[in-house]
């Protein structure tokens, strides 16, 4: 039994009495609450149990000083794990290096603002300390590593003094040919600097956003986003999205310092972010490209930003829904939709308490809005024309009073429309909720259509076979003596062979002849060879009795499924008004845009068909298995919750795991039987499909609440999956260390970082990096082990290389 957490005292007292009389118990028990101080109740217990086990027979005394053994035990294990100390996770860390933050920020708090942020915060050894180990959480790298602590001692030092220099701690990067794009990155030290500023941002702000505003927040980010629109927007009739393009500048700065000016009154902390403005480093685009991504051009101070300044913008919603769902005059509908009490007693306020003006459930008009970052959603109830006057009125607002430009070809959809609406990578629409006796028809009719498709799959296998037979004898084995036709001066081949040249070898000729033929059939219009095979020569000389039959077949399966299924719909009770009155919002993954990106990154052919990727042969197995693990990983997270997810699924078990098991083939020049398994343990973190579940279930049950926190994880939950090559193996003549910030470990290879697309914003979210940087294209990076195992993984983004490392 083991005795930890006990005095040593007690120890050896329960050593020399294994076997308790029960005149002596009492006198044990007693000197073991008198040490613990904390369990006399329990004992009392333990004290009357043994008094009744003592008026027993020798048997049940026996197992009674057996059970009591078993229950001090118990208790002196649960004594013990009382000082067991559960280690921190990685977010939990950061969220305690912030707390500190926070606390220091708070003591600033006077008069109604804050005071003296940058001499008394910012400017503190222990707070850029603190920002500097929130920023190796993020690269997770381990926080009690050493550095050199005299560094932020001298930046406080500057920073208090105002000398620091933010045009000396940048570097640039920049695209090759005549149209250069240049992207400015700070440093180390300015990056500890702009990691302590969004950490005080954030406390003084974040209580004040609104509840319509998503991303950097916690509990509020793409997932809560889209429960919103899915969960809260009843019933909508117009929705449409605002696509916001613009860089910040000085006007837009302006304003925005002047919004900061009213919670911070401190000159020097807003000198220093017009000093990175003017360096070119904040990084700050309304637009461009998506955010939260892990995109190296998005800013560390971007996302508060512009929160901050497209606050704003969310008050001025609150106005506008007031204005037109309780000062508009009726808008009238006949749908049965939802009404608030408290709206129609305030119009009748408005209206001097008329009881005979229009009652509110005649009046249908809602606004609804949802904004992630610098993206929004809007959702009304009601006519066109009144979707159409407030997005007029919002289109004003946003490009008058906050000077940001906006795209106005956007339209306003009908929500019933089939087409649906892209907002934050995926697509947004509405359809009708099928009743069970709906879906059991659809199953029937979906189960004669699969039927009926593998047997017209098992005939086209089997006449593209006679077809490729046919062709084979005909290349390969014609002679003379087997064309016997030519004998016969009637026969079709007899008369065509006084085309025959003189001294043309038979199987020259053969495939003349056969060039003929494919002219006259028209060869270049099919599809493919195999079709040409299948209907010109191999459907002609099989027995008209067999293709009548397969063909009166499908023809039959093809009319049950047209005709039948709708009759047997319409006999259903209730079908049709069941189905008009349900009516859900779903989420759908963009597939079709997942397989072109597959397609582009070379994971498949542009038809469909798995292949080798060529650019990862040359890593490790378990960096080529983590690679494509990472592309499982991102899409579990992203597309659990879609209601297409089964499209997802197939794509994991048809294309990424047989892309993998492929590369691998290629790397080992084996069958891709045995790399399965010789893999299998490695290839099980890309599950197959009825693996999919229990994975996603095993996952769900591993996470913590603080690792799901968008706010700690902001631009690494949703970091899309790069593509690297392996440039060189790192030698003792040209060392090179891990570019990861705060990583010391060596780096055993170089890799070159490819730029595969730069989707327009908005654009669709697959799972990999829609929009890097065009000047970090072909860049060179050294990873350690760790890092490019948890970069494929998506367990940290490439907000986390420093790629100014390079020397």
């Amino acid at each position: 039994m083991r005795l930890l957490g006990l005095p040593s005292v007690i120890k050896s007292s329960l050593m020399k009495r294994a076997i308790l009389q029960s005149r002596n118990l009492a006198e044990v028990i007693s000197s073991f609450s008198i040490n613990t101080g904390k369990s006399a109740e329990r004992l009392q217990y333990f004290l009357q149990y043994s008094s009744a086990v003592a008026a027993k027979d020798d048997t049940d005394k026996g197992i009674g000083k057996m059970t009591l053994a078993k229950n001090l035990a118990g208790l002196v294990e649960e004594s013990s794990r009382v000082n067991e100390i559960k280690p921190k996770s990685r977010m939990e860390l950061k969220r305690s290096f912030e707390l500190r933050i926070k606390k220091r920020v708070k003591e600033q708090y006077m008069n109604g603002k804050f005071q003296d942020l940058m001499a008394n915060v910012i400017a503190n050894p222990e707070t850029l300390q603190d920002a500097y180990n929130c920023i190796r959480l993020n690269s997770n790298v381990d926080t009690s590593l050493d550095y050199d602590s005299t560094l932020f001692e001298s930046v406080a030092e500057e920073l208090c003094g105002g000398s620091f220099d933010v045009n000396a701690n940048t570097f640039s990067i920049s695209t090759k040919g005549a149209m250069k794009e240049v992207l400015v990155l700070p440093n180390l030290k300015l990056k500890v600097v702009q990691e302590a500023i969004r950490i005080v941002l954030e406390v003084v702000y974040k209580p004040h956003f609104s509840k319509i505003s998503h991303g950097c927040r916690s509990g509020r980010g793409h997932s809560s986003a889209l429960k919103y629109i899915t969960k809260e927007i009843s019933n909508p009739d117009w929705w449409f999205t605002l696509h916001i393009n613009k860089k910040l500048d000085a006007c837009v700065l302006a304003k925005l310092i002047s919004i900061m000016e009213d919670k911070i009154e401190d000159p020097s902390f807003h000198a220093i972010i017009w000093s990175m403005f003017d360096a070119q480093v904040l990084n700050l685009e309304f637009g461009g490209f998506p955010k939260g991504h892990g995109l190296p051009q998005e800013g560390l101070l971007s996302p508060i930003l512009i929160n901050i300044y497209l606050d704003l913008f969310d008050r001025e919603f609150y106005r506008l829904s007031m204005k037109y769902e309780a000062l508009v005059p009726g808008f009238h509908t006949d749908q049965d939709g939802s009404y608030s009490k408290l709206r129609s007693w305030f119009r009748r306020q408005l209206k001097d308490n008329d009881l005979n003006c229009k009652s509110e459930e005649n009046v249908s008009v809602r606004v609804h809005s949802c904004r992630f970052m610098d993206e929004i959603f809007f959702a009304v109830s009601g006519s066109k024309e009144v979707a159409l006057g407030f997005k007029s009125e919002v289109l004003d607002y946003l490009q008058n009073s906050l000077h940001l430009d906006v795209d106005n070809q956007t339209e306003i959809l009908p929500c019933e429309g089939p087409q649906g609406i892209r907002f934050l990578g995926y697509l947004v629409r509405r359809r009708v909720r099928e009743s069970p006796a709906v879906k059991a028809i659809h199953k029937l009719k979906e189960k004669v259509e699969l039927f009926a498709l593998q047997k017209q799959e098992a005939w086209n296998a089997g006449t593209i076979r006679i077809g490729k037979k046919w062709l084979g004898h005909g290349l390969k084995k014609v002679k003379e003596s087997e064309i016997k036709h030519l004998a016969d001066s009637k026969s079709i081949l007899s008369q065509v062979s006084c085309f025959r040249k003189a001294g043309m070898e038979t199987d020259h000729w053969y495939k003349l002849l056969l060039k003929v033929w494919m002219q006259d059939v028209k060869a270049k219009a099919a599809k493919s060879e195999e079709i040409i095979l299948s209907k010109y020569v191999a459907e002609p000389s099989l027995p008209q009795e067999l293709k009548d039959t397969f063909y009166e077949f499908q023809r039959r399966a093809e009319e049950y499924v047209s005709s039948e299924t709708a009759s047997t719909l319409a006999l259903l009770p209730n079908s049709s008004s069941s189905s008009k009155s349900d009516i859900i919002t779903e989420i759908i993954a963009p597939v079709n845009a997942i397989k072109k990106r597959l397609s582009r990154y070379g994971l498949a052919t542009y038809v469909g068909y798995p292949r080798t990727t060529f650019l990862l042969i040359l890593q490790d197995n378990t960096q080529i298995i983590d690679w494509f693990s990472g592309v499982v990983c991102r899409w579990l997270r992203w597309y659990s919750e879609c209601d297409n997810f089964s499209e997802v699924k197939l794509l994991i078990s048809d294309q990424l795991r047989k892309s993998c098991i492929r590369t691998l083939a290629a790397k080992y020049r084996i069958h891709e039987n045995e790399i399965e398994k010789r893999f299998d343990s490695e290839l099980s973190m890309i599950p197959s499909t009825q693996e999919i579940e229990q994975e996603m279930a095993n996952e769900t049950s591993d996470t913590q609440a603080f690792d799901n926190d968008e706010a700690l994880m902001y631009g690494i939950s949703y970091s899309g999956l790069c593509l690297l090559s392996l440039a060189r193996v790192v030698s003792q003549s040209r060392p090179c260390n891990c570019f990861v910030v705060g990583c010391p470990s060596p780096a055993p290879c170089v890799y070159i970082l490819h730029v595969m697309e730069r989707q327009k914003f908005p654009g669709w979210k697959t799972g990999f990096s829609s929009c890097i940087h065009p000047s970090l294209n072909r860049r060179r990076i050294g990873l350690c082990k760790q890092h490019i195992k948890d970069l494929y993984l998506g367990h940290i983004s490439l907000q986390s290389i420093d790629f100014g490392a390079w020397k």
